[in-house]
Protein backbone atom coordinates (compact mmCIF):
# COMPACT_ATOMS: atom_id res chain seq x y z
CA UNK A 1 0.00 0.00 0.00
CA UNK A 2 2.89 2.48 0.53
CA UNK A 3 4.79 3.99 -1.88
CA UNK A 4 8.32 4.84 -3.15
CA UNK A 5 9.87 2.04 -0.68
CA UNK A 6 8.46 3.76 2.41
CA UNK A 7 6.36 2.41 5.09
CA UNK A 8 3.95 5.12 6.27
CA UNK A 9 2.31 3.02 8.90
CA UNK A 10 5.24 2.79 11.20
CA UNK A 11 3.69 6.73 12.96
CA UNK A 12 0.81 8.58 13.33
CA UNK A 13 -0.14 11.27 11.33
CA UNK A 14 0.91 14.75 12.61
CA UNK A 15 -1.49 15.82 15.33
CA UNK A 16 -4.48 17.86 14.58
CA UNK A 17 -5.41 20.70 16.34
CA UNK A 18 -9.09 20.52 17.50
CA UNK A 19 -11.51 23.41 16.15
CA UNK A 20 -13.60 25.34 17.31
CA UNK A 21 -16.74 23.73 15.95
CA UNK A 22 -15.62 20.43 18.20
CA UNK A 23 -18.50 20.37 20.83
CA UNK A 24 -17.51 18.41 23.80
CA UNK A 25 -20.12 16.68 25.93
CA UNK A 26 -19.90 16.66 29.81
CA UNK A 27 -22.99 14.93 30.82
CA UNK A 28 -21.89 12.21 33.14
CA UNK A 29 -23.63 8.58 33.34
CA UNK A 30 -23.65 6.18 30.70
CA UNK A 31 -24.18 7.33 27.04
CA UNK A 32 -28.07 8.33 26.82
CA UNK A 33 -30.27 9.89 24.08
CA UNK A 34 -29.37 13.51 25.71
CA UNK A 35 -25.53 13.00 25.07
CA UNK A 36 -26.48 12.51 21.33
CA UNK A 37 -28.83 15.94 21.09
CA UNK A 38 -25.90 17.64 23.16
CA UNK A 39 -23.20 16.33 20.50
CA UNK A 40 -25.87 17.48 18.06
CA UNK A 41 -26.63 20.97 19.45
CA UNK A 42 -29.98 20.29 18.86
CA UNK A 43 -33.23 20.06 20.63
CA UNK A 44 -35.83 16.64 20.83
CA UNK A 45 -38.34 18.34 18.79
CA UNK A 46 -35.65 19.45 16.57
CA UNK A 47 -34.57 16.30 16.57
CA UNK A 48 -38.29 14.26 15.72
CA UNK A 49 -38.62 17.10 12.72
CA UNK A 50 -35.31 16.00 10.67
CA UNK A 51 -36.37 11.95 11.87
CA UNK A 52 -39.79 12.35 10.23
CA UNK A 53 -38.57 14.67 7.59
CA UNK A 54 -35.97 11.65 6.72
CA UNK A 55 -38.97 9.39 6.78
CA UNK A 56 -41.07 11.31 4.25
CA UNK A 57 -37.82 11.75 1.62
CA UNK A 58 -38.07 7.92 1.28
CA UNK A 59 -41.50 7.50 1.64
CA UNK A 60 -42.17 9.82 -1.66
CA UNK A 61 -45.38 8.25 -2.69
CA UNK A 62 -47.15 8.86 1.07
CA UNK A 63 -48.04 5.34 1.61
CA UNK A 64 -47.23 5.61 5.21
CA UNK A 65 -44.61 3.20 4.90
CA UNK A 66 -41.49 2.18 3.42
CA UNK A 67 -41.22 -1.11 1.23
CA UNK A 68 -37.60 -2.27 -0.57
CA UNK A 69 -38.25 -0.28 -3.90
CA UNK A 70 -38.91 3.00 -1.77
CA UNK A 71 -35.60 2.50 0.15
CA UNK A 72 -33.96 1.79 -2.89
CA UNK A 73 -34.87 4.84 -4.74
CA UNK A 74 -34.95 6.89 -1.75
CA UNK A 75 -30.60 5.40 -1.39
CA UNK A 76 -30.50 6.32 -5.31
CA UNK A 77 -31.69 10.07 -4.34
CA UNK A 78 -28.85 10.68 -2.40
CA UNK A 79 -26.87 9.00 -4.93
CA UNK A 80 -25.29 6.41 -3.38
CA UNK A 81 -24.14 3.88 -5.99
CA UNK A 82 -26.55 1.13 -6.58
CA UNK A 83 -23.70 -1.59 -6.05
CA UNK A 84 -23.12 -0.08 -2.74
CA UNK A 85 -26.46 0.40 -1.32
CA UNK A 86 -27.56 -1.79 1.67
CA UNK A 87 -31.15 -1.23 1.03
CA UNK A 88 -31.68 -5.27 1.59
CA UNK A 89 -30.36 -4.88 4.82
CA UNK A 90 -31.08 -2.00 6.19
CA UNK A 91 -35.29 -2.78 5.58
CA UNK A 92 -34.33 -6.29 7.38
CA UNK A 93 -32.79 -4.12 10.00
CA UNK A 94 -35.80 -1.88 10.38
CA UNK A 95 -38.84 -4.01 9.69
CA UNK A 96 -38.91 -5.38 13.18
CA UNK A 97 -42.44 -7.53 12.49
CA UNK A 98 -41.13 -9.12 9.61
CA UNK A 99 -44.22 -7.83 7.40
CA UNK A 100 -41.91 -6.32 4.31
CA UNK A 101 -42.56 -2.96 5.62
CA UNK A 102 -41.31 -0.23 7.62
CA UNK A 103 -43.59 1.79 9.65
CA UNK A 104 -42.23 5.46 11.05
CA UNK A 105 -42.30 3.75 14.72
CA UNK A 106 -40.09 0.86 13.31
CA UNK A 107 -37.61 3.51 11.12
CA UNK A 108 -37.75 5.49 14.14
CA UNK A 109 -36.49 2.72 16.34
CA UNK A 110 -33.86 2.19 14.09
CA UNK A 111 -32.63 6.03 14.01
CA UNK A 112 -32.58 5.96 17.78
CA UNK A 113 -30.55 2.84 18.35
CA UNK A 114 -28.09 3.62 15.40
CA UNK A 115 -27.30 7.18 16.25
CA UNK A 116 -26.61 5.67 19.83
CA UNK A 117 -24.20 2.83 18.72
CA UNK A 118 -22.74 5.36 16.24
CA UNK A 119 -22.36 8.19 19.16
CA UNK A 120 -20.67 5.59 21.64
CA UNK A 121 -17.54 4.44 18.94
CA UNK A 122 -17.40 7.93 18.29
CA UNK A 123 -16.63 8.61 21.77
CA UNK A 124 -14.38 5.70 21.96
CA UNK A 125 -12.33 6.75 18.69
CA UNK A 126 -12.15 10.52 20.51
CA UNK A 127 -9.44 9.81 23.26
CA UNK A 128 -9.30 12.97 23.85
CA UNK A 129 -12.69 13.83 24.78
CA UNK A 130 -12.93 17.05 22.59
CA UNK A 131 -16.17 16.82 20.30
CA UNK A 132 -14.55 16.17 17.59
CA UNK A 133 -12.53 12.93 16.05
CA UNK A 134 -8.50 13.94 15.01
CA UNK A 135 -6.94 12.30 12.42
CA UNK A 136 -4.49 10.96 14.94
CA UNK A 137 -7.03 9.20 16.97
CA UNK A 138 -8.94 7.66 14.02
CA UNK A 139 -5.52 6.16 12.85
CA UNK A 140 -4.79 4.94 16.12
CA UNK A 141 -8.17 3.61 16.54
CA UNK A 142 -7.81 1.75 13.24
CA UNK A 143 -4.15 0.15 14.30
CA UNK A 144 -5.45 -1.22 17.39
CA UNK A 145 -8.21 -3.06 15.38
CA UNK A 146 -5.24 -4.27 13.44
CA UNK A 147 -5.94 -2.58 10.02
CA UNK A 148 -3.05 -1.07 8.31
CA UNK A 149 -3.72 2.10 6.33
CA UNK A 150 -1.26 5.00 5.17
CA UNK A 151 -1.03 8.63 5.36
CA UNK A 152 -3.20 8.97 1.88
CA UNK A 153 -5.35 6.54 2.70
CA UNK A 154 -6.33 7.79 6.28
CA UNK A 155 -6.15 11.69 4.55
CA UNK A 156 -8.88 10.25 1.93
CA UNK A 157 -10.82 8.53 4.72
CA UNK A 158 -11.23 12.20 6.63
CA UNK A 159 -12.18 13.63 3.54
CA UNK A 160 -15.08 11.66 2.77
CA UNK A 161 -16.65 11.76 6.03
CA UNK A 162 -15.33 15.57 6.57
CA UNK A 163 -18.43 17.47 5.00
CA UNK A 164 -16.50 20.97 5.69
CA UNK A 165 -13.09 19.89 5.10
CA UNK A 166 -11.81 21.60 8.07
CA UNK A 167 -9.71 18.41 8.58
CA UNK A 168 -11.29 16.98 11.75
CA UNK A 169 -14.30 14.70 12.08
CA UNK A 170 -17.87 16.25 14.30
CA UNK A 171 -20.11 13.98 15.60
CA UNK A 172 -22.66 15.54 13.12
CA UNK A 173 -20.52 14.49 9.91
CA UNK A 174 -20.10 11.26 11.74
CA UNK A 175 -23.44 10.24 11.90
CA UNK A 176 -24.35 11.68 8.52
CA UNK A 177 -22.06 9.50 6.60
CA UNK A 178 -22.96 6.05 8.66
CA UNK A 179 -26.55 6.72 10.02
CA UNK A 180 -27.94 4.30 6.79
CA UNK A 181 -25.37 1.91 7.21
CA UNK A 182 -27.13 -1.42 8.42
CA UNK A 183 -24.70 -3.53 10.32
CA UNK A 184 -23.09 -3.23 13.29
CA UNK A 185 -20.78 0.09 13.85
CA UNK A 186 -17.45 -1.50 14.48
CA UNK A 187 -13.92 0.05 13.86
CA UNK A 188 -13.87 -2.64 11.20
CA UNK A 189 -17.02 -2.45 9.24
CA UNK A 190 -16.63 1.40 9.03
CA UNK A 191 -13.38 0.73 7.94
CA UNK A 192 -14.47 -1.35 4.90
CA UNK A 193 -17.81 0.28 3.94
CA UNK A 194 -15.82 3.70 3.36
CA UNK A 195 -12.78 1.22 1.30
CA UNK A 196 -15.64 0.13 -1.20
CA UNK A 197 -17.42 3.75 -1.62
CA UNK A 198 -13.78 5.02 -1.91
CA UNK A 199 -12.97 2.76 -4.47
CA UNK A 200 -16.18 4.03 -6.74
CA UNK A 201 -15.20 8.04 -6.06
CA UNK A 202 -11.52 7.31 -7.32
CA UNK A 203 -13.45 5.48 -10.05
CA UNK A 204 -10.87 2.14 -9.75
CA UNK A 205 -12.27 -1.56 -10.35
CA UNK A 206 -12.89 -3.32 -7.65
CA UNK A 207 -9.77 -5.71 -6.67
CA UNK A 208 -9.24 -7.68 -3.16
CA UNK A 209 -8.55 -4.62 -0.82
CA UNK A 210 -5.13 -3.66 0.42
CA UNK A 211 -6.50 -2.42 4.29
CA UNK A 212 -9.04 -4.84 6.45
CA UNK A 213 -9.99 -7.32 3.76
CA UNK A 214 -6.30 -8.12 3.20
CA UNK A 215 -6.46 -9.86 6.59
CA UNK A 216 -4.03 -8.79 8.85
CA UNK A 217 -5.19 -11.24 11.04
CA UNK A 218 -4.70 -13.78 8.73
CA UNK A 219 -3.14 -16.17 11.81
CA UNK A 220 -6.55 -15.94 13.77
CA UNK A 221 -8.46 -17.45 10.43
CA UNK A 222 -5.78 -20.35 10.91
CA UNK A 223 -6.44 -21.24 14.41
CA UNK A 224 -10.26 -21.09 13.58
CA UNK A 225 -10.19 -23.19 10.92
CA UNK A 226 -7.35 -25.80 12.31
CA UNK A 227 -9.30 -25.95 15.64
CA UNK A 228 -12.64 -26.37 14.15
CA UNK A 229 -11.71 -28.99 11.52
CA UNK A 230 -9.18 -31.41 14.18
CA UNK A 231 -12.36 -31.46 17.21
CA UNK A 232 -15.24 -32.94 14.62
CA UNK A 233 -12.70 -35.38 12.99
CA UNK A 234 -11.82 -36.59 16.16
CA UNK A 235 -15.34 -36.89 17.35
CA UNK A 236 -16.65 -38.95 14.55
CA UNK A 237 -13.04 -41.20 13.79
CA UNK A 238 -15.25 -44.65 14.24
CA UNK A 239 -17.45 -43.95 11.70
CA UNK A 240 -14.99 -42.29 9.53
CA UNK A 241 -12.69 -45.91 9.85
CA UNK A 242 -16.17 -47.66 9.16
CA UNK A 243 -17.15 -45.54 6.21
CA UNK A 244 -13.48 -46.57 4.52
CA UNK A 245 -13.85 -49.74 5.37
CA UNK A 246 -17.35 -49.96 3.49
CA UNK A 247 -16.18 -48.61 0.80
CA UNK A 248 -13.15 -50.54 -0.39
CA UNK A 249 -15.35 -53.98 -0.20
CA UNK A 250 -16.12 -55.19 -3.50
CA UNK A 251 -18.53 -58.22 -2.01
CA UNK A 252 -21.67 -57.79 -0.20
CA UNK A 253 -20.75 -54.87 2.40
CA UNK A 254 -22.72 -55.12 5.93
CA UNK A 255 -22.53 -52.39 8.62
CA UNK A 256 -22.41 -55.28 11.76
CA UNK A 257 -19.89 -58.06 10.25
CA UNK A 258 -17.26 -54.69 9.54
CA UNK A 259 -17.80 -53.45 12.54
CA UNK A 260 -17.21 -57.04 14.36
CA UNK A 261 -13.83 -56.83 12.14
CA UNK A 262 -12.61 -53.82 13.22
CA UNK A 263 -13.21 -55.06 16.62
CA UNK A 264 -11.40 -58.12 16.60
CA UNK A 265 -8.04 -56.12 15.11
CA UNK A 266 -7.61 -54.60 18.50
CA UNK A 267 -10.86 -53.72 20.07
CA UNK A 268 -12.38 -49.72 20.83
CA UNK A 269 -8.62 -48.77 19.55
CA UNK A 270 -8.85 -50.15 16.44
CA UNK A 271 -12.03 -47.60 15.46
CA UNK A 272 -9.27 -45.00 15.56
CA UNK A 273 -6.56 -46.59 13.54
CA UNK A 274 -5.58 -43.73 11.12
CA UNK A 275 -7.47 -40.74 13.32
CA UNK A 276 -3.46 -39.38 14.61
CA UNK A 277 -2.98 -38.40 11.05
CA UNK A 278 -6.72 -37.53 9.66
CA UNK A 279 -5.69 -34.71 12.65
CA UNK A 280 -2.57 -33.92 11.62
CA UNK A 281 -3.75 -33.21 8.23
CA UNK A 282 -7.17 -32.07 9.01
CA UNK A 283 -5.70 -28.73 10.76
CA UNK A 284 -4.26 -27.09 7.61
CA UNK A 285 -7.11 -28.47 5.66
CA UNK A 286 -9.84 -26.88 7.31
CA UNK A 287 -7.37 -23.84 8.11
CA UNK A 288 -6.12 -23.42 4.02
CA UNK A 289 -10.46 -24.25 3.18
CA UNK A 290 -11.93 -21.85 5.20
CA UNK A 291 -8.77 -18.88 5.14
CA UNK A 292 -9.08 -19.34 1.52
CA UNK A 293 -12.74 -19.07 1.27
CA UNK A 294 -13.01 -15.85 3.62
CA UNK A 295 -10.84 -14.19 0.68
CA UNK A 296 -12.32 -15.41 -1.77
CA UNK A 297 -15.51 -13.98 -0.70
CA UNK A 298 -13.80 -10.85 -0.16
CA UNK A 299 -12.42 -10.74 -3.87
CA UNK A 300 -16.24 -11.82 -5.31
CA UNK A 301 -17.97 -9.28 -3.53
CA UNK A 302 -15.39 -6.29 -4.35
CA UNK A 303 -16.06 -8.01 -8.00
CA UNK A 304 -19.49 -7.57 -7.83
CA UNK A 305 -19.41 -4.31 -6.04
CA UNK A 306 -21.24 -6.27 -3.01
CA UNK A 307 -20.69 -6.41 0.78
CA UNK A 308 -18.40 -10.21 1.34
CA UNK A 309 -21.66 -11.49 3.46
CA UNK A 310 -23.86 -10.60 0.37
CA UNK A 311 -22.10 -12.53 -2.60
CA UNK A 312 -25.04 -14.34 -3.23
CA UNK A 313 -25.33 -18.13 -3.87
CA UNK A 314 -23.38 -18.80 -6.59
CA UNK A 315 -20.89 -16.16 -5.03
CA UNK A 316 -20.79 -18.91 -2.21
CA UNK A 317 -20.66 -22.33 -4.28
CA UNK A 318 -17.85 -20.28 -6.37
CA UNK A 319 -15.81 -19.42 -3.35
CA UNK A 320 -16.60 -22.63 -1.46
CA UNK A 321 -15.57 -24.88 -4.35
CA UNK A 322 -12.39 -23.16 -5.18
CA UNK A 323 -11.51 -22.54 -1.13
CA UNK A 324 -12.32 -27.06 -1.34
CA UNK A 325 -10.41 -27.61 -4.23
CA UNK A 326 -6.79 -26.12 -2.85
CA UNK A 327 -7.26 -27.14 0.30
CA UNK A 328 -7.41 -30.84 -0.73
CA UNK A 329 -4.65 -30.32 -3.10
CA UNK A 330 -2.27 -29.32 -0.56
CA UNK A 331 -3.37 -32.50 1.90
CA UNK A 332 -4.14 -35.06 -0.53
CA UNK A 333 -0.91 -37.82 0.05
CA UNK A 334 -1.46 -37.73 3.45
CA UNK A 335 -5.19 -38.36 2.50
CA UNK A 336 -4.17 -41.35 0.65
CA UNK A 337 -1.48 -42.72 3.35
CA UNK A 338 -4.63 -42.43 5.78
CA UNK A 339 -7.03 -44.19 3.85
CA UNK A 340 -3.97 -47.26 2.90
CA UNK A 341 -3.66 -47.12 6.89
CA UNK A 342 -7.20 -47.39 7.26
CA UNK A 343 -7.64 -50.44 4.91
CA UNK A 344 -4.22 -52.54 5.73
CA UNK A 345 -5.10 -56.15 6.74
CA UNK A 346 -3.84 -56.43 9.74
CA UNK A 347 -1.48 -60.13 10.23
CA UNK A 348 -2.14 -61.09 14.16
CA UNK A 349 -3.27 -57.49 14.98
CA UNK A 350 -0.22 -55.76 14.21
CA UNK A 351 -0.58 -52.11 12.96
CA UNK A 352 1.74 -50.81 10.55
CA UNK A 353 4.21 -48.65 10.87
CA UNK A 354 3.29 -44.93 9.23
CA UNK A 355 6.63 -44.24 8.42
CA UNK A 356 6.96 -48.23 6.88
CA UNK A 357 3.99 -47.76 5.00
CA UNK A 358 4.90 -44.28 3.39
CA UNK A 359 8.39 -45.25 2.14
CA UNK A 360 7.08 -48.26 0.45
CA UNK A 361 4.55 -46.51 -1.30
CA UNK A 362 7.33 -44.03 -2.37
CA UNK A 363 9.94 -47.20 -3.63
CA UNK A 364 7.40 -49.48 -4.67
CA UNK A 365 4.85 -47.60 -6.81
CA UNK A 366 6.95 -44.27 -7.25
CA UNK A 367 5.88 -40.60 -6.29
CA UNK A 368 2.96 -40.29 -8.52
CA UNK A 369 0.92 -43.10 -6.30
CA UNK A 370 0.28 -40.28 -3.47
CA UNK A 371 -2.00 -38.48 -6.18
CA UNK A 372 -3.89 -41.52 -7.05
CA UNK A 373 -7.63 -40.96 -6.89
CA UNK A 374 -7.13 -36.78 -7.06
CA UNK A 375 -9.09 -36.40 -9.96
CA UNK A 376 -12.27 -37.71 -8.34
CA UNK A 377 -11.11 -36.17 -5.29
CA UNK A 378 -11.25 -32.59 -6.93
CA UNK A 379 -14.09 -33.40 -8.65
CA UNK A 380 -16.20 -34.83 -5.31
CA UNK A 381 -14.18 -31.51 -3.27
CA UNK A 382 -15.57 -28.64 -5.19
CA UNK A 383 -19.09 -29.30 -5.14
CA UNK A 384 -19.14 -30.93 -1.68
CA UNK A 385 -17.45 -27.39 -0.40
CA UNK A 386 -19.60 -25.15 -2.20
CA UNK A 387 -22.91 -26.89 -1.53
CA UNK A 388 -21.97 -27.58 1.85
CA UNK A 389 -20.71 -23.50 2.62
CA UNK A 390 -23.00 -21.90 1.07
CA UNK A 391 -26.03 -24.27 2.42
CA UNK A 392 -24.76 -23.37 5.68
CA UNK A 393 -24.74 -19.63 5.12
CA UNK A 394 -27.71 -19.31 3.37
CA UNK A 395 -29.62 -21.17 6.41
CA UNK A 396 -27.97 -18.82 8.38
CA UNK A 397 -29.26 -15.74 6.85
CA UNK A 398 -32.72 -18.00 6.32
CA UNK A 399 -32.86 -18.12 9.92
CA UNK A 400 -31.92 -14.36 10.99
CA UNK A 401 -34.94 -13.51 8.47
CA UNK A 402 -38.07 -16.08 9.45
CA UNK A 403 -36.45 -17.54 12.94
CA UNK A 404 -34.56 -14.64 15.07
CA UNK A 405 -35.73 -11.68 15.59
CA UNK A 406 -34.72 -7.35 16.12
CA UNK A 407 -31.77 -8.52 14.29
CA UNK A 408 -30.74 -11.21 16.67
CA UNK A 409 -27.39 -13.33 15.48
CA UNK A 410 -27.72 -16.83 15.38
CA UNK A 411 -26.95 -18.78 18.57
CA UNK A 412 -25.02 -22.35 18.85
CA UNK A 413 -28.42 -24.28 18.09
CA UNK A 414 -29.36 -22.72 14.74
CA UNK A 415 -26.01 -22.77 13.62
CA UNK A 416 -25.66 -26.72 14.71
CA UNK A 417 -28.98 -27.33 12.66
CA UNK A 418 -27.30 -25.07 9.65
CA UNK A 419 -24.29 -27.09 9.49
CA UNK A 420 -26.15 -30.49 10.46
CA UNK A 421 -28.27 -30.02 6.96
CA UNK A 422 -25.68 -28.45 4.73
CA UNK A 423 -23.12 -31.28 5.59
CA UNK A 424 -25.65 -34.03 5.15
CA UNK A 425 -26.42 -32.56 1.88
CA UNK A 426 -22.91 -31.86 0.50
CA UNK A 427 -22.41 -35.55 1.28
CA UNK A 428 -25.18 -36.87 -0.50
CA UNK A 429 -24.71 -35.22 -3.54
CA UNK A 430 -20.96 -36.16 -4.04
CA UNK A 431 -20.87 -39.61 -2.68
CA UNK A 432 -20.19 -41.75 -5.42
CA UNK A 433 -16.67 -40.18 -6.28
CA UNK A 434 -16.00 -40.66 -2.50
CA UNK A 435 -16.22 -44.66 -3.00
CA UNK A 436 -14.10 -44.21 -6.73
CA UNK A 437 -11.57 -42.15 -4.71
CA UNK A 438 -11.47 -44.37 -1.99
CA UNK A 439 -10.93 -47.58 -3.90
CA UNK A 440 -7.98 -45.67 -6.37
CA UNK A 441 -6.34 -44.41 -3.07
CA UNK A 442 -6.55 -48.11 -1.40
CA UNK A 443 -5.61 -50.48 -4.32
CA UNK A 444 -1.79 -50.78 -5.06
CA UNK A 445 -0.89 -49.68 -8.41
CA UNK A 446 1.34 -53.11 -8.96
CA UNK A 447 -1.48 -55.12 -7.23
CA UNK A 448 -2.90 -57.73 -9.59
CA UNK A 449 -6.48 -56.36 -11.46
CA UNK A 450 -5.48 -53.26 -10.45
CA UNK A 451 -7.80 -50.17 -11.50
CA UNK A 452 -6.15 -48.58 -14.81
CA UNK A 453 -7.99 -44.71 -13.56
CA UNK A 454 -11.41 -43.60 -12.66
CA UNK A 455 -13.41 -44.35 -15.38
CA UNK A 456 -12.52 -48.35 -14.92
CA UNK A 457 -13.29 -47.86 -11.39
CA UNK A 458 -16.81 -46.85 -12.16
CA UNK A 459 -17.88 -49.44 -15.02
CA UNK A 460 -16.27 -51.98 -12.69
CA UNK A 461 -17.82 -51.25 -10.01
CA UNK A 462 -21.21 -50.79 -11.99
CA UNK A 463 -20.91 -54.12 -13.79
CA UNK A 464 -20.31 -56.27 -10.47
CA UNK A 465 -22.00 -54.10 -7.76
CA UNK A 466 -24.92 -52.21 -9.95
CA UNK A 467 -25.43 -48.39 -8.57
CA UNK A 468 -25.81 -50.08 -4.42
CA UNK A 469 -22.30 -50.12 -5.20
CA UNK A 470 -21.62 -46.60 -5.45
CA UNK A 471 -23.02 -46.09 -2.17
CA UNK A 472 -21.82 -48.33 0.06
CA UNK A 473 -20.89 -46.86 3.64
CA UNK A 474 -23.28 -44.10 2.66
CA UNK A 475 -24.95 -44.65 5.89
CA UNK A 476 -22.04 -44.12 8.56
CA UNK A 477 -21.01 -41.60 6.46
CA UNK A 478 -24.02 -39.50 6.66
CA UNK A 479 -23.59 -40.37 10.78
CA UNK A 480 -20.06 -39.22 10.28
CA UNK A 481 -20.60 -36.09 8.22
CA UNK A 482 -23.67 -34.54 10.10
CA UNK A 483 -22.23 -34.25 13.79
CA UNK A 484 -18.38 -33.24 11.83
CA UNK A 485 -20.08 -30.58 9.60
CA UNK A 486 -21.77 -29.63 12.52
CA UNK A 487 -19.32 -29.50 14.82
CA UNK A 488 -16.67 -27.63 12.20
CA UNK A 489 -18.97 -24.71 12.12
CA UNK A 490 -19.52 -24.33 15.53
CA UNK A 491 -16.36 -24.33 16.80
CA UNK A 492 -15.06 -21.79 13.44
CA UNK A 493 -17.79 -19.80 14.55
CA UNK A 494 -16.79 -19.81 18.38
CA UNK A 495 -13.47 -19.38 17.33
CA UNK A 496 -14.37 -16.06 15.59
CA UNK A 497 -15.95 -14.49 17.89
CA UNK A 498 -13.34 -15.45 20.80
CA UNK A 499 -10.64 -14.34 18.50
CA UNK A 500 -12.44 -11.16 17.11
CA UNK A 501 -12.82 -11.83 13.76
CA UNK A 502 -16.56 -11.17 13.30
Amino acid sequence: MSGGGQDHRKQPPAPARPSACCNPVKKPGPVSMDHVLSALRETKEERDTRIRSLFSFFDAANLGYLDYAQIEAGLSALQIPAEYKYAKDLLRVCDANKDGRVDYQEFRRYMDAKELELYRIFQAIDVEHNGCILPEELWDALVKAGIEIDDDELASFVEHVDKDNNGIITFEEWRDFFLLYPHEATIENIYQYWERVYLVDIGEHAVIPAGISKHVHASKYLIAGGVAGAASRTATAPLDRLKVVLQVQTTRASIVPAVKNIWNEGGFVAFFRGNGLNVVKVAPESAIKFYTYELLKNFIGDLKGEDKGDIGTSGRLVAGGLAGAVAQTAIYPMDLVKTRLQTHVCEAGKVPNLGKLSKDIWVQEGPRAFYRGLVPSLLGIIPYAGIDLAAYETLKDMSRTYILHDGEEPGPLVQLGCGTISGALGATCVYPLQVIRTRMQAQRHNASAAYSGMSDVFWRTFQHEGLRGFYKGLFPNLLKVVPAASITYLVYETMKKSLDLD
